[in-house]
C-alpha cells in the first residue's frame, strides 16, 4: 500500500480550480492500492487535511506530516497544483532534492512550459508554427505603433506566466491596448502580445500510457464568447466537441506536431496542448502540464473516448512516477 500525497491549492489565482482537481484525484484513486493524503499547499499554511478536516502542519524539511504522534512519509506525490509553485517547476525541485518521484514533468520542462514566450521560442526551430507576438517586460516602454505593426489586429495581451485565462483580453482597437496591458500586469510581470490567429481551436492531451506516448482523442473548443476566456472554460459559456470536428488529414498533422512537442521536451506525466487550425495547418499556443483533472475537464473528457476512467488516468500517473524513480 503506497502512501500518496496528493497537493493542491498553489499560490494563484487558480488555487480554488485546483482544489477541485486535487479532490476529484482524492475520491477516485484505488482504496486497495494506496492511501492518498490531500495536501493544501498555500501560501500561508502547508498542510494535510484529514477526512474530517481537521489540518496538520507539513514538515517542510523531509515533506513528512505528524499525526497522532506517528510520522507519515509519502512515496510518491500526485501533483494537482495549477499555477504556481506546482506548473512552474518549484515543487518539482524540491520533490528532487528530496528523492520524491512526482507525477507530473520535471522541473526544468515545468519552468520552460509555464512561460508561453519561452516554449513557443524553443519549439519554433523544430518547425511548430505559431502566433506573431511581441513581448513586454513589466517597466518596459510601450510603443503601439510598433505592436500594432508586428501583430495587427485583433490580438490578444496575456500574461506570459498564468493559466485558466486570467488576466487575458480581446484587443478590437488600438484605443484598448493599454488597459489591456494593465489586466495582464496585475496577473504577471510579463505579458505576451499575439496575432489573432481565425481558425479553430482545439486542445490535444498528449501523456504516456503505459510506456507509450499517447495522443488522446482532441476537443474542439466552440466558445459563446470571444475566446475560451475564464467563463467559457468554467462557467458553461462554450462547447467542447470530442472529438474534435477536423478531418482526418488535419488530424494526422496536429497529433504528429503535438506529440513531437512532447518528444522534444522530454515530457513526462500529462500535457494539454492549445492550437489554432488555419488552413489545415496547426499553430501552437501553449502547453499546459498540470490540466484541469475534474469529470468536467478537458483531458480526462479525452481521457474518457480513449477508453481511460478517471481512476485508470490517475493510477497510470502513479504507477509511472514511481517506475521511473527506481
Amino acid at each position: 500500500m503506497k502512501n500518496v500525497a496528493i497537493i493542491m491549492g498553489g499560490y494563484s489565482s487558480e488555487y480554488k480550480i485546483s482544489l477541485t482537481s486535487g479532490n476529484v484525484v482524492f475520491q477516485n484513486l484505488d482504496r486497495t492500492k494506496y492511501k492518498p493524503y490531500r495536501v493544501h499547499i498555500l501560501k500561508e499554511k502547508w498542510v494535510y487535511v484529514d477526512e474530517d478536516e481537521q489540518e496538520f502542519p507539513i514538515n517542510k524539511h523531509d515533506f513528512s506530516v505528524e499525526k497522532e504522534g506517528r510520522k507519515i512519509t509519502f512515496d510518491v506525490v500526485f501533483n494537482a497544483i495549477h499555477g504556481t509553485p506546482g506548473e512552474d517547476g518549484l515543487m518539482q525541485a524540491y520533490l528532487e532534492l528530496l528523492q520524491i518521484p512526482q507525477t507530473s514533468c520535471d522541473y526544468y520542462q515545468a519552468a520552460l512550459t509555464f512561460n508561453k514566450r519561452d516554449l513557443l521560442s524553443v519549439l519554433k526551430p523544430y518547425g511548430i508554427k505559431t502566433a506573431q507576438s511581441f513581448y513586454l517586460n513589466q517597466g518596459d516602454a510601450i510603443n503601439q505603433e510598433k505592436i500594432m505593426e508586428i501583430v495587427g489586429l485583433p490580438c490578444f495581451v496575456k500574461p506570459n506566466k498564468s493559466g485558466s485565462s486570467f488576466g487575458i483580453s480581446k484587443v478590437k482597437e488600438s484605443s484598448e491596448l493599454l488597459s489591456a496591458i494593465e489586466n495582464a500586469y496585475r496577473e504577471d510581470n510579463e505579458i505576451i502580445i499575439e496575432s489573432f490567429l481565425d481558425g479553430t481551436e482545439v486542445s490535444v492531451g498528449v501523456i504516456n500510457y503505459k510506456g507509450e506516448i499517447t495522443v488522446l482523442p482532441m476537443t474542439e473548443i466552440v466558445s459563446e464568447n470571444d475566446f475560451f476566456d475564464y467563463e467559457a472554460k468554467y462557467l458553461g459559456k462554450s462547447q467542447e466537441i470530442t472529438p474534435a470536428r477536423i478531418s482526418e488529414e488535419v488530424h494526422r498533422k496536429v497529433a504528429e506536431t503535438a506529440k513531437k512537442a512532447y518528444e522534444i521536451l522530454k515530457m513526462k506525466g500529462f500535457s494539454r496542448s492549445e492550437f489554432i487550425i488555419v488552413n489545415g495547418e496547426p499553430y501552437m499556443l501553449e502547453m499546459n502540464t498540470i490540466p484541469g483533472l475534474t469529470n468536467e475537464s478537458i483531458l480526462p473528457q479525452q481521457a474518457g473516448k480513449a477508453g481511460i476512467s478517471l481512476g485508470q488516468l490517475f493510477e497510470n500517473a502513479i504507477e509511472l512516477a514511481l517506475k521511473i524513480s527506481l
